[in-house]
């Protein structure tokens, strides 16, 4: 796995357009987010700034890169071949999702620690820990089943951005509104019960075992995106 992870690294900083469109372009608007932290703070909490980070960063830089490299390297048959190596699926699949997984995760982290040292820090840190984590394992399930969908590269331009742009919008739409009207629709959309985590773990004022809840419907999107994932992937081009 730890092969297949490093070869993937290699050819990550080698192809600029997945640089500029994976990491890049998260980076820019969650830079600006911080900057002017004042505004948002006063338009919704430093909460949401949180939750607009880890979505940003998840949606475009993992769940958007995850996509594009599997159907490129589905394409090149790339993945063909490795699985008439020794490694299991699954660790071909790891090993092909765990460098840009890591990299989102110090996106998050970096982008985190300077809106903390600007701001103060989040009142819960392990909470903190949990929404990402499981908002990063949301993502890369959903990434493996819309890859099943997209024949190239070019054509995941198009089949991640109702993912993408739908998971920004919610954690928008419930980090500036909250729960307190339309609480059930809001926790069930992609990016919805992860975002009020976020800011419950960054603001504090709720129990913790109240927040904890909140990790079933973004856990029970994993469960979702896996299995969709298992019945779209595919490890060669359609003929």
């Amino acid at each position: 796995m730890l092969a297949i992870a490093l070869s993937e690294l290699i050819q990550i900083f080698r192809n600029r357009s997945v640089l500029l469109a994976g990491f890049l372009i998260p980076v820019v608007p969650c830079a600006f987010f911080v900057y002017r932290h004042e505004v948002f703070e006063d338009l919704a909490g430093l909460g949401y700034i949180a939750a607009v980070v880890v979505c940003t960063v998840g949606a475009f830089g993992l769940y958007t890169t995850t996509v594009t490299t599997l159907a490129s390297r589905r394409q090149t048959l790339f993945l063909k071949r490795l699985r008439s190596t020794p490694a299991g699926d699954a660790t071909i699949l790891l090993g092909l999702m765990l460098p840009v997984t890591v990299l989102a995760l110090l996106q998050v982290t970096v982008i985190l620690v300077v809106l903390s040292a600007v701001t103060g820090g989040p009142a819960q840190v392990p909470l903190l820990v949990a929404a990402i984590v499981a908002t990063v394992a949301m993502m890369l399930g959903l990434g493996l089943a819309t890859a099943g969908l997209t024949n190239s590269p070019e054509h995941a331009q198009v089949t991640t951005l109702p993912v993408s742009i739908g998971t920004i919008a919610v954690a928008t739409w419930v980090g500036i509104t909250g729960t307190e009207e339309l609480t059930l629709l809001k926790r069930l959309l992609p990016g919805g019960a992860a975002t009020e985590l976020v800011v419950d773990a960054w603001e504090g004022g709720a129990a913790v075992t109240d927040s904890l809840v909140l990790l079933a419907p973004t856990l029970a999107w994993v469960v979702v995106a896996a299995a969709l994932a298992s019945r779209l992937f595919r490890w060669e081009p359609r003929r």
